[in-house]
């Protein structure tokens, strides 16, 4: 058996850009991004270096703050320095320059020189000081904050149609180059989830054309058939009557899904997954037979806490699909079960060989196999449902192929 392969949320997530100009990001390592003018120049020049001149200001303001306390700490050390060098006794007299002082005096006199000379010469090194370091920090800054430029063009020309392109940041690894790539990777997921949307709306206007094209041939055969009788009526209302089943039962499944993925659960209680099977199996009761398949059923008590009917959707669709992608005389088999604070529900079906590769596709909406479109049976959004049920329950959904032909499907739930 081979391992199991986690599937989820089929359809992404939906996300709405805001509407700005068209323009395509930057490629390379450290390209810079040019924005389209979405406004005046002036008011953008001064959002842009609002953050840089802020923290311009705060730097300058310490730097000034900093010279300062030094200026007065050396003003102060000083007088202390010439205060404690060793003193003549009282009433010496010295020779300075030819004059007979007394010694104290000259003390004092030397004192207050340093510290005039300390008082005038930082002065004159305090503005140098706070000027220098403010110009160099307005440049340093800006060479810091120069990549958030970037971010903010790279958003600003941000398209659906540009969703391709990538910052790729080189520089030191730190907070800024971690936004720049949390940036990269918020692009990759809305990518992901814009390609999936438009394969979704092709596959979905696909399918929706299908029975309205069935329809109108019927129709215009019908009518062109100038001996066309009561019995051509019939039949043409029969193929109608059909299509417009059809489409009706792809318009609720498309609306199922819809609004699982966008309410979640809408109630929530004990649920046992053991109860929901035999509802299930009766529900494909003429199919099982019609086929010829046999049924194989273990159940034990899986209680759950969820919403029923959507719980009750997944157990059918499940056993819908083992049943109606099964083969002629083939097997389904049914487990049901606790393990590890999970209930869980296990169906394998026979069927075609399917490649391990391609088990994650059947979760994508009209996916059968190998064919894209969906048959007859079916609108090929059994399992897309199931996916999105089991993700609004903080659940799990895996599947693997059978050995042989066929494949199985697991779904497990938090008690």
């Amino acid at each position: 058996m081979s391992p199991l392969t986690r599937s989820g949320d089929p359809t992404g997530l939906r996300a709405d850009l805001p509407a700005g100009s068209r323009g395509d990001l930057p490629v390379g390592r450290s390209a810079e991004v040019t924005a389209p003018r979405t406004g005046p120049p002036i008011r953008r020049a001064a959002a842009r270096n609002g953050l840089r001149l802020r923290l311009t200001t705060l730097a300058t303001a310490l730097l000034a703050l900093v010279g300062a306390l030094l200026l007065a700490l050396a003003y102060l050390l000083v007088g202390r320095v010439v205060a404690a060098l060793p003193h003549y006794p009282a009433g010496t007299l010295v020779r300075v320059n030819g004059v007979i002082v007394d010694a104290a005096v000259e003390s004092d006199r030397v004192v207050e020189q340093g510290r005039e000379t300390v008082l005038v010469v930082g002065l004159i090194a305090f503005p140098l000081l706070v000027i220098t370091g403010g110009l160099l920090s307005w440049v340093l800054i800006g060479r810091t904050l120069r990549p958030l430029s970037t971010l903010t063009s790279a958003a600003r020309a941000l398209s659906e149609s540009s969703l391709d392109q990538r910052i790729a940041l080189t520089g030191p690894r730190d907070e800024v180059a971690e936004l720049a790539d949390t940036f990269d990777d918020m692009l990759a997921r809305l990518q992901a989830a814009f390609e999936a949307e438009r394969r979704f709306v092709a596959n979905a206007s696909h399918e929706l054309r299908t029975p309205l094209s069935v329809i109108r041939t019927e129709v215009d055969v019908t009518l062109a058939d100038p001996a066309a009788g009561i019995e051509d009526l019939r039949r043409m209302g029969e193929v109608a009557r059909e299509a417009t089943d059809r489409a009706d039962r792809l318009l609720n499944s498309l609306l199922f899904l819809a609004r699982t993925q966008a309410s979640g659960l809408s109630v929530v209680q004990d649920v046992d997954l053991a109860a929901l099977v035999e509802p299930a199996l009766l529900a494909v009761d003429s199919e099982l037979t019609a086929r010829e398949l046999t049924a194989q059923v273990e159940l034990s008590s899986a209680v759950v806490s969820g919403d029923p009917a959507l719980l009750e959707r997944v157990v059918g669709n499940l056993v819908e699909n083992a049943v109606r992608h099964n083969i002629f005389g083939g097997s389904v088999r049914i487990e049901t079960g606790a393990l590890h604070g999970s209930g869980y529900v296990e169906v394998s079906s026979g069927g075609t060989v399917i490649a391990p590769g391609t088990v994650a596709q059947l979760f994508e909406p009209f996916r059968q196999g190998e064919r894209a479109r969906t048959g007859h049976r079916g609108s090929g959004l059994g399992l897309s449902i199931v996916s999105a049920v089991v993700s609004a329950h903080r659940g799990t959904v895996a599947a693997a192929p059978v050995d042989g032909g066929g494949l199985r499907v697991r779904v497990e739930i938090p008690a």
